[in-house]
This record gives C-alpha cells, sequence and structure tokens, in this order.
C-alpha cells in the first residue's frame, strides 16, 4: 500500500503515519511544519502542490483544528487546502481518498442524540471551524475518484493538542465552571489510536460514503473529566453557572477578542460552553458494520493518555 498523509505533523496525521508505518505500508506525509523524519515533506496546503509519489491512497488529515480563529485562516486552511488536496488526486490517478471531517458540521446548541450520517447539518454551522470542514466535506463529494469522509468526535490521548490541553489548562487556571443543564449531558470520545486505525481501514477496504467514528461508549462529560482530574491529581470544578449565562459571557468575551486580535484565543467560547451545555451523541452502526468495532476500548485508551500526561508532566524542563 502506498499512501500519502497530509497534516503528517499534526495530532491525527502523525497517528496515521506511524500506524501505516507499523504495517509496513510505504507512507509519504506532507504538513505545514518542518520535521527531520524520511518520508516527509513540509508543504504547504493553501498553495497548490505536487509530489513525485502516485499513491494507492490519500488521508486528508490536515486541517485547521481550533474554536478559535480568523476566518480567513480556516478558510485558507480547511477550504482551499482541501481544493488542492483534490487537484492533486485529480493528477495522480485519482487514488482513494479519507477524508477526515469532524462531527462538528452537525451540531446545534440543544441536545443531540444518536446522529446518524443521514442527519442534515444546520443551516448556520456552530463556528467557522464547522462552517469550513462541512464545505470541504461538499468539495470531497464532487471528487472523481472514490471518497470516505470521516467524522470523528473528540479526539483524545497522547500529542492531543486541540480538546484537553485547552481544558486541563481552565481546570489549573480555576476557570472550568460546571454548566448546569436540564438533564445530564452525554458525549461520545474517540481515543486517537482507535481514530487511526479506523482511519486505515477505510483505506484497505476502500470504504465509500460518510462515516461516524467514535469509541461506541459514550460518557457522561462530567463523570469523565472527574475522572480525569483524579488521575492527574487536579481539582475538579465546582462553581456552578447557567448555560445561558455562560453562553452571554462568552460572546461578551468573544467580541472583546475579535476587536483585539492580538491578544489571541479568548480563554472562554461559546462552542466550548456547548460541550458541557448539550449532549452530542452518534449513531456508529454503518462504522461497525463497515469497518468494525474499536481497536482500543475507551478505559485502555483514558489509561494511556493519563499516564502519558503524567509522564510529560513529571518531566525535567529542557535546559535553555
Amino acid at each position: 500500500m502506498k499512501l500519502l498523509v497530509t497534516g503528517a505533523s499534526g495530532f491525527v496525521g502523525g497517528a496515521v503515519v506511524r500506524a501505516a508505518r507499523a504495517r509496513g505500508w510505504e507512507v509519504r506525509g506532507i504538513g505545514r511544519r518542518a520535521l527531520a523524519e524520511d518520508g516527509y515533506a513540509a508543504i504547504d496546503l493553501t498553495r497548490p502542490f505536487d509530489l513525485d509519489f502516485r499513491p494507492d491512497v490519500v488521508v486528508h488529515a490536515a486541517a485547521r483544528s481550533s474554536p478559535w480563529g480568523r476566518e480567513r485562516e480556516f478558510t485558507a486552511q480547511n477550504i482551499d487546502g482541501t481544493r488542492h488536496v483534490l487537484d492533486f488526486c485529480a493528477t495522480h490517478g485519482c487514488p482513494h481518498l479519507v477524508h477526515i471531517s469532524t462531527a462538528a458540521v452537525l451540531y446545534r446548541r440543544e441536545h443531540q442524540l444518536n446522529l446518524d450520517e443521514q442527519t442534515p447539518p444546520p443551516e448556520q454551522p456552530i463556528n467557522d471551524y464547522a462552517r469550513t470542514k462541512l464545505a470541504a466535506e461538499r468539495l470531497v463529494r464532487g471528487y472523481g475518484g472514490s471518497w470516505a469522509i470521516l467524522r470523528p468526535r473528540a479526539v483524545f490521548g497522547p500529542g492531543d493538542t486541540v480538546v484537553f490541553p485547552r481544558i486541563l489548562r481552565a481546570l489549573e487556571r480555576g476557570r472550568l465552571p460546571l454548566i448546569e443543564s436540564d438533564r445530564p449531558v452525554f458525549g461520545d470520545v474517540i481515543f486517537v489510536d482507535t481514530l487511526a486505525d479506523y482511519i486505515l481501514r477505510a483505506a484497505e477496504r476502500r470504504a465509500t460514503g460518510v462515516y461516524h467514528v467514535t469509541n461506541n461508549e459514550p460518557v457522561e462529560i462530567y463523570a469523565f473529566l472527574r475522572r480525569i482530574c483524579e488521575g492527574l491529581n487536579l481539582p475538579p470544578p465546582t462553581r456552578r453557572v447557567s448555560a445561558t449565562r455562560a453562553l452571554r459571557l462568552a460572546a461578551f468575551v468573544e467580541t472583546i477578542y475579535r476587536c483585539l486580535p492580538f491578544l489571541g484565543e479568548p480563554p472562554v467560547t461559546r462552542f466550548g460552553v456547548s460541550v458541557f451545555a448539550w449532549s452530542k451523541t452518534f449513531d456508529a452502526r454503518r462504522t461497525l458494520r463497515d469497518l468494525g468495532p474499536p481497536s482500543v476500548s475507551l478505559e485502555e485508551g483514558l489509561r494511556r493518555f493519563l499516564a502519558a500526561e503524567r509522564a510529560r508532566r513529571s518531566a525535567p524542563l529542557s535546559p535553555p
């Protein structure tokens, strides 16, 4: 198998590269960052590109994955980047394409349970990330070769740069409240190695269509968070705030940070509030039928994540 992985310097793309090489596949990786690694090239996907490589499968994992950022950056990296990957594929034999999207394309500010692949997206996506990933999906649907769109939800594990780093920073600073909801809030998550295996199964089996990929073990969000707090010896959140008040505060803070972009990412966003305010679970039956069960259980994935995070926190600081 000859495999090209975009976003190979990132969390998900890097896991796919490692898993594919462990299977003996011939792998090329591209990404924004420079890496001293065989078979890797630093390439800016916001511009047209070419490689002297004709892959059997392309895994498009590169994206701007963040709850916050400039609209033009999301557009360039998620829409233009996908268009340039499709152009590459069209001129290199139309290999099978596995596009990594996100479950966020379906998010609404309400409880959503057992969403399947036929669930229509909202007319107004929840943020720029969801909007541009949905636009990228539409581009992929027009690809001349075979394709699969995988929609993971809340990917976690060692090396995570998106989900838990933000949560853990908020916990450490005492800034993560208990968002009050009208019912317990449940959510699906997926361990990164499980996701990487699903991606490679989609490549091997030439799976086609849209797939919701999770660990198929929905968790009660705050109970899951308390387990992480216990495992890392962090204080769990205790301060309570209503979802309505939290959303108003987040909207106010977002306005300030948009007016003053040099401040960076705001400490709270409406997207972040929504994660704790409303349930998001997904029907994974199509994935289980076509791609099989999760390769790593949620319990084992949590154990590995906590072990890696404890090791990272106890490691001595590198000398300047």
